[in-house]
């Protein structure tokens, strides 16, 4: 979330970036939360008064006590003020937790770069990598691919939880676990610690992760605890530090996120609408980074780097996008998108690269200092950037590497984790 002061002494700034975000309902927030501030510091400055009018009163009542004057006056004030009290700061609390939720629901700064726009056709190509695949046959899809060498099942996977599931089998499976060993070897090279992290997260951690607002409907709630099944390993490795203070010379902290994740989107429209490309549950190694502020922009290059280095190492044409004003969300002040040319001639979006800057770890109150023992000077920045999803990158690699006969050549780099397997063919 935004710094409160900010707010208060710049809300013209504020106001300017949510027209830039065009999000015009969030300006009558933005108002809404000015003026439940205002109500909230008055709110403040009555209570003192009144301890202040207690105290004084008190030292009175002692003061004739002692000189053994009348006082009844003294005590008929003092009596009320206990519940003038009690109810402004029943207002207070009202107050402050309004405040708090409007707060939490303006978006973050967007950065100078980034481009104005109303959606994703508005997007900027930064730069493109890689060489068209070229065909002397009619490509087919990645799906009629997996199929034809029997080596994925979403009907059995549909008769047993639902669409949006599958099965993987054999050659199909193990080409999963050669991208996901790939990219752990690469990011471990590059300096990032592995983490595996929890499953499941909390409403409160999740709530400084993301705008539940606009991400809880495709989140999984397990019934009958507060808990939710994690949409990436970004949302608990973001929240692995809530409510500490980190060392100045501990960072930047570089890490490197392994683990299944669990959405209920499928079948947007203008999206891959059969297959792997938008499923229910599937797998991705993460980047993320917590900074300094001054660290942030050259960390976010950093990590579009490393994206970039994943991709032309499996051989993939793509393309990075400056995501536009109108795309970017609420969390990112700057975003790229990684998207993959497809057998149909068209680019798919197959992962994201966020700065957050302060926005995140103010959220989860994730803060910085110069060392052991000192107070906090600030808090640090956030970064995120999908690696490799297996299932996206499981599309491209069978509809860019197809080949006449049905088979599937697999990328160089992948050789060493495929057991000996170096072209994917019918049994």
């Amino acid at each position: 979330m935004l710094d409160i002061r900010l707010i208060r002494e710049k809300p013209d700034l504020v106001r300017k970036n949510l027209k830039k975000r065009r999000e015009p309902e969030k300006l009558k927030l933005l108002d809404g939360l000015i003026k439940y501030d205002k109500r909230y510091r008055n709110s403040l400055q009555r209570l003192e008064q009144l301890r202040h009018e207690r105290n004084i009163i008190t030292d009175k009542v002692a003061k004739l006590r002692s000189e053994k004057k009348p006082y009844k006056k003294e005590i008929a004030k003092i009596r009320k003020i206990p519940k003038e009290i009690k109810k402004m700061e029943g207002e207070k609390e009202k107050l402050g937790k309004k405040t708090v939720s409007c707060l939490m629901r303006v978006p973050n700064l967007l950065h100078e770069s980034v481009p104005y726009g109303k959606d994703d056709e508005d997007n900027v190509v930064v730069e493109t990598f890689g060489k068209h695949p070229k065909f002397d046959f009619e490509s087919k899809p990645h799906l009629e691919i997996a199929e034809g060498l029997g080596l994925i099942d979403f009907e059995r996977a549909g008769k047993v939880t639902g669409a949006g599931f599958f099965y993987l089998k054999g050659e199909l499976a193990m080409l999963e676990q050669a991208i996901i060993r790939y990219a752990i070897d690469f990011m471990v090279k590059k300096g990032y610690t592995l983490i595996f992290p929890p499953l499941m997260l909390r409403r409160k951690p999740y709530e400084g992760v993301v705008d539940l607002d606009d991400f809880e409907s495709v989140m999984y709630k397990i019934d009958g605890d507060d808990l939710y099944l994690i949409a990436t390993s970004e949302h608990p490795i973001a929240a692995m530090f809530m409510d500490e203070v980190l060392d100045l010379k501990d960072l930047p902290i570089k890490l490197c996120g392994i683990s299944p994740c669990f959405r209920r989107e499928i079948g947007t429209h203008g999206k891959y609408t059969k297959g792997l490309f938008r499923v229910h549950n599937f797998n991705k190694v993460e980047q993320f980074i917590f900074c300094r502020p001054d660290q942030s922009w050259k960390l976010h290059e950093e990590l579009q780097k490393n994206a970039n280095e994943l991709y032309q190492g499996l051989g993939l044409r793509f393309r990075v996008m400056n995501v536009c004003t109108g795309d970017i969300g609420s969390i990112a002040a700057k975003k790229y998108d990684t998207d993959v040319w497809m057998a149909d001639n068209h680019y798919r979006e197959m992962g994201s690269n966020s700065n957050c800057t302060d926005y995140q770890a103010r959220r989860l109150n994730i803060r910085y200092r110069a060392g052991e023992g000192k107070p906090p000077v600030g808090f640090v920045h956030t970064l995120n950037n999908t690696a490799l999803a297996t299932s996206r990158t499981m599309v491209a690699i069978l509809e860019h590497f197809q080949q006449k006969d049905g088979s599937v050549n697999i990328p160089k780099v992948l050789w060493p984790y495929m057991n000996g397997i170096r072209t994917i063919e019918r049994k």
